[in-house]
């Protein structure tokens, strides 16, 4: 085969095309590492409070060796060697910080470490997926206000419907995103430390280590927690954290990934009746074989990484409902593969939303036109009612508007031309309308009912009210989204 050429080892995309910088950091070996060395460094120190012998000397050199770099090539040197990544960074610790060597890691276990960093770890992704959501909605809201009486076709089963308009249609897909940032909150609101629980949860080396002092036991899990954020810890626990949280926070994700897929989808629709368009930028290729594409690459995109974050939602809800008892080991590179996965596809996605959301191109003749095309026969139930009320037989109209309509359509479809159903009702006595009074009742605004009125009370009554909750000091700062190719 030869020598490996420059490049030969696999990139994963959601790295090198996909997923923020922000979001890469959150789930990197460093802040991973250094994550396990705070857990640690809280376990000790919450011990020394409750009165076990631990010397300042080895707290102070914890703390130090928290803030200095992990040296990555020596832990994997330590990994290969003990076939165990936990213990490779206990000896690792050891060595930049000498003086706790001997008391790291007491009476803990693996999962004290790795499943309480995870939850850690899984926060703030919450949090940046809730602020990049926040975002999106932002971006949407002001799309909608700008369009909100822009009058367009409505489409039920991809078939003309009664019209809507063009910021109502948004306001869609923004009450989407609102539910998601409620689901998002219940998650952060209920989200809990697992605890220094011990192997199998029943904190029976702690229970040693303080002579039988329960109180101190209980002491140790609320001080450990609190040291590393949280105020509430799991009632009870095996060895692990509730797999059934990973589920949840798992499902949650996949909801933003449904909302997201949902506008997707409606704005690949949109591109192809040429009504609204995602932006395109001056040398941007939409096709390599036929020049004059404009495909919708980043709603198609949207649709791609949100299927993949719905699919990926299985994998925690699988391991949730396969482990044995107070634990097996089938979940671990499971864990590895599909967590990190998910927040980063998740973030790539919203990424791509907040891009597309604030560069909408809205072809306002494109939608009159279309619109045009539908209306008269949309109008025809107002045109009789009118004819009607001016004292026309309704039985023999209908059935005059019927024949007319069906000549129409017939010619549309047939030979091309456009619609000439309201000249053959205003060239047809019976109905006794003047084409000024027909193009009157043919007024787009007419059929558009409340939509521009929703638009103004929705963003006023949900949409605000949300971003201001949102926008309280808690929320991640991120800046702009940088979309590759």
């Amino acid at each position: 085969m030869g020598e490996p050429v420059t490049g030969g080892r696999y990139a994963h995309p959601l790295t090198d095309r996909y997923a923020s910088a922000e979001m890469q950091s959150i789930f990197s070996p460093a802040h991973r590492y250094a994550c396990w060395r705070r857990l640690w460094l809280a376990l000790a120190e919450s011990q020394r409070e409750l009165g076990l012998e631990i010397s300042e000397e080895a707290l102070s050199q914890m703390r130090v060796a928290v803030e200095r770099p992990i040296d990555l090539t020596r832990a994997d040197e330590y990994e290969q060697r003990f076939r165990h990544d936990v213990m490779a960074h206990v000896h690792l610790f050891g060595d930049d910080a000498p003086a706790a060597q001997a008391i790291l890691h007491l009476g803990a276990t693996s999962a004290f470490i790795v499943d309480n960093a995870d939850i850690i770890l899984q926060r703030e992704a919450l949090l940046l997926v809730r602020a990049r959501l926040v975002r999106c909605v932002s971006a949407l809201a002001a799309f909608a206000r700008v369009h909100r009486d822009v009058v367009t076709l409505g489409w039920t089963h991809f078939q003309p419907a009664q019209p809507t308009t063009v910021g109502k249609r948004a306001t869609l897909w923004i009450q989407d995103f609102l539910l998601d940032l409620e689901e998002i909150a219940f998650r952060l609101d209920t989200l809990r430390f697992r605890g220094a629980r011990g192997t199998t949860g029943t904190q029976a080396s702690f229970l040693e280590l303080f002579e039988g002092d329960h109180a101190k036991v209980d002491r140790l899990d609320l001080l450990v927690g609190k040291r590393a954020g949280f105020t509430e810890i799991y009632g009870v626990s095996g060895q692990t954290s509730p797999r059934k949280v990973d589920a949840a926070l798992g499902a949650t994700l996949a909801g933003v990934a449904i909302s997201a897929s949902k506008m997707g989808h409606d704005l690949r629709l949109l591109s192809h009746l040429r009504e609204v368009e995602e932006p395109f930028e001056e040398q941007q290729v939409g096709s390599s074989a036929m020049p004059y594409k404009r495909n919708p690459m980043r709603a198609e995109r949207i649709c791609a990484l949100s299927r993949h974050v719905i699919v990926l939602a299985q994998d925690p809800a699988h391991t949730a409902a396969t482990q044995w008892l107070e634990r097996s080991l089938d979940d671990s590179a499971n864990r590895r593969l599909s967590i990190p996965d998910q927040y980063l596809t998740l973030d790539g996605t919203l990424v791509l939303v907040e891009n597309v959301a604030t560069g909408l191109e809205v072809n306002r003749s494109t939608i009159r036109r279309n619109l045009d095309e539908q209306l008269p026969f949309m109008a025809s139930e107002a045109v009789l009612m009118h004819a009607v009320r001016r004292g026309g037989d309704r039985q023999q109209l209908h059935e005059k508007m019927r024949r007319h309509s069906l000549e129409a359509a017939r010619r549309t479809k047939e030979d091309g031309v456009t619609s000439d159903l309201l000249e053959r009702i205003t060239g047809d006595p019976s109905f006794g309308l003047t084409a000024a009074e027909l193009e009157e009742l043919v007024d787009p605004r007419r059929f558009a009912g409340r939509a521009p009125e929703q638009v103004d009370q929705f963003l006023e009554n949900w949409v605000e009210p949300a971003l201001a909750r949102h926008n309280d000091g808690t929320t991640v700062q991120v800046g702009a989204p940088e979309v590759r190719v």
